[in-house]
């Protein structure tokens, strides 16, 4: 009897990937609550990161991620992105909320090439040809922050002449990709969205009133909520320090052969190699598959307003 009722307990377990995880950042490595580590390997040999007290948003720690110049400008990346471990990750289309807080190091970079703060992926198996960007990604350029997300490139994206209706893209032939920019912060102009010059009906963005914040206005907790998917079921929410940004639907990610079964996410400094050191300071760490977890009050009373969208 004992024994039955064990293995009905077992089979009774959530999956891992339920659990909620949690870190402040406040000791000196990172926390089993948590589910994140700092991912070493030869991508990341420019990176570093430490665990300090100095720099932190109300609370005994946070982590310090950073970026040195070890290649030549322009030749290939430099990264410090710590990652979920990977038994802990997502399916792919299920919907799933993260949030954390991130404070830009000076010099806050102005270069127009690739800067990522935070991205969210689907795994690539061996078998997979190409390289697929992240389906949701938040960047910097010129010192300005912007989101985007990504989906597969289709003949009738091509075809489409019609620059004034839509969403802003940027038709990534030779990747074979669409990328639209759904969010930027109060800066914005047309010089730093100059490579947005199409537009696609295949991703929508309802303005949910409320800019991105700036890089350099201090502390920026974000909550997000992910939900890849083709033929239109994809769906991303976006909250910055409480207040609601954007919502997105429609075609959001990949699905071509050899790709995995689940999405991940990583953060930290992800740089186009260049001069000088790029710092970041990251704290509150959550992921929950219940919103409650993770949107602040304001947001939270806001999002369940409008009818709590799935």
């Amino acid at each position: 009897m004992a024994g039955g009722s064990a293995r009905g307990r077992e089979a009774a377990a959530k999956p891992a990937f339920e659990a909620a995880l949690v870190d402040g950042f406040e000791g000196d490595d990172f926390s089993p609550a948590g589910g994140l580590y700092f991912r070493r390997n030869a991508e990341q040999r420019a990176g570093f990161y430490a665990f300090q007290h100095e720099v932190t948003r109300g609370s005994a720690g946070a982590l310090k991620l950073g970026v040195r110049p070890i290649l030549s400008a322009g030749g290939g990346s430099e990264r410090a992105e710590v990652w979920e471990r990977t038994d802990l990750r997502v399916p792919y289309e299920r919907a799933v909320w993260y949030g954390f807080s991130v404070r830009f190091g000076e010099p806050i970079p102005q270069a127009d090439h690739r800067h990522l703060i935070a991205q969210w992926k689907r795994e690539i198996g061996p078998s997979a040809r190409g390289d697929y960007s992240p389906f949701l990604a938040l960047r910097l350029v010129r010192g300005r922050l912007f989101a985007t997300v990504e989906t597969t490139l289709r003949a009738t994206d091509l075809a489409i002449t019609d620059t004034i209706t839509g969403t802003p893209a940027w038709l990534r032939r030779d990747a074979g990709q669409v990328r639209a920019l759904v969010a930027t912060d109060d800066g914005w102009n047309d010089e730093d969205g100059s490579r947005f010059g199409a537009r696609t009906a295949r991703v929508v963005v309802i303005d949910r009133g409320s800019p991105l914040p700036a890089p350099g206005s201090g502390w920026i907790d974000f909550a997000v909520m992910t939900r890849p998917g083709l033929s239109g079921s994809g769906h991303v929410e976006l909250f910055a320090n409480d207040r609601w940004v954007a919502t997105v639907r429609g075609d959001i990610g990949h699905d071509d052969p050899g790709l995995g079964a689940h999405q991940y996410f990583k953060f930290g400094p992800y740089r186009s190699a260049a001069p000088g050191e790029w710092t970041l300071y990251f704290d509150n760490f959550r992921r929950s598959m219940r919103v409650e977890d993770v949107l602040g009050p304001q947001a939270l009373a806001a999002y369940r307003a409008a009818g709590t969208p799935g």
